[in-house]
């Protein structure tokens, strides 16, 4: 039971610093879990000068302040960084695409916290870099599960690119930076008709998948951020081990930085599977 332990304790020791008054999704704990043992899987990528971000996005820089011995003789460390809001594996803000929606403070806490579910796509997208998620693929998925997409999830899409991460040529398309870089950009996303589907049919929470963005590498107008963010639904982007997560039945904690005002964050995401 460590490990059902150690995903209540997490869970409790955010609760009891947060002042958000939202109805937090209630996360299984030893109390609720007789039998069932419960692992923690990391879906978040390292922040570091390896980081992919958007091609004109800042980079993560870190300096060293200090890192050694003091005169006083104890050993001391820390860093200052900078970073773009929208790089690495981050959350979007409704605010991002969506003129006086949230921004990433305001965002309920039950919109990042809760059950989730998972549409692997991976087989069709890593054989076409263009891939669109569609309407199909989440109705699959419902008929193979025997279910509806349940009211308040969190849905995860995993297209298997992650397994290029860091590498900008095959996970971006393109190694090249600058407004010019972005006609090269190739990489699956969500189709505008299944972003409109899962807003007129599905009452999902936040979507997320493991590439660098909601609309795939050659949008130009990316409208699947229009049509969810205008409906407050955020989205995780770049997430990685999403082939560790099974179809369903398992938890989400996405908790971003707390930027006031801020239309992005890095965000540390964590899935709670039953072992």
């Amino acid at each position: 039971m460590k490990s059902t332990y150690i995903s209540a304790l997490i869970v409790f020791v955010f609760l009891m610093g947060c002042k958000n008054e939202s109805n937090i999704p209630p996360v299984s704990t030893p109390e609720t879990t007789e039998s069932s043992k419960r692992k923690i899987i990391d879906l978040t990528h390292e922040f570091s000068e390896e980081t992919v971000y958007w091609v004109t996005a800042k980079e993560f820089e870190m300096d060293v302040v200090a890192e050694g011995h003091t005169d006083h003789g104890y050993y001391y460390a820390a860093n200052n960084f900078t970073t773009a809001e929208h790089g690495g594996t981050h959350i979007d803000a409704p605010i991002h695409f969506a003129e006086n929606k949230q921004y990433v403070n305001e965002i309920p806490l039950e919109n990042l916290i809760g059950p989730a579910i998972k549409v692997d796509v991976s087989e069709r997208a890593l054989a076409n870099p263009d891939y669109l998620v569609s309407v199909e693929d989440f109705t699959n998925w419902e008929k193979e599960n025997g279910i509806e997409i349940p009211n308040g999830s969190i849905v995860l899409l995993e297209t298997g690119f992650s397994k290029y991460y860091p590498d900008k040529k095959k996970y971006l398309g393109t190694d090249q930076r600058g407004p010019e870089a972005v006609k090269l950009l190739h990489f699956p996303g969500l189709s505008p008709e299944a972003a409109q589907w899962l807003v007129d049919s599905r009452k999902i929470n936040s979507i997320g998948l493991d590439t660098p963005s909601i609309d795939y590498g050659q949008s130009k107008l990316f409208k699947a951020h229009v049509i969810l963010l205008s409906e407050n639904i955020p989205a995780f982007e770049n997430l990685t081990n999403l082939d560790k997560l099974p179809s369903k039945d398992f938890e989400v904690v996405a908790l971003p930085m707390k930027i006031k005002g801020g239309s992005g964050a890095p965000l540390r995401i964590v899935a709670f599977v039953n072992d």
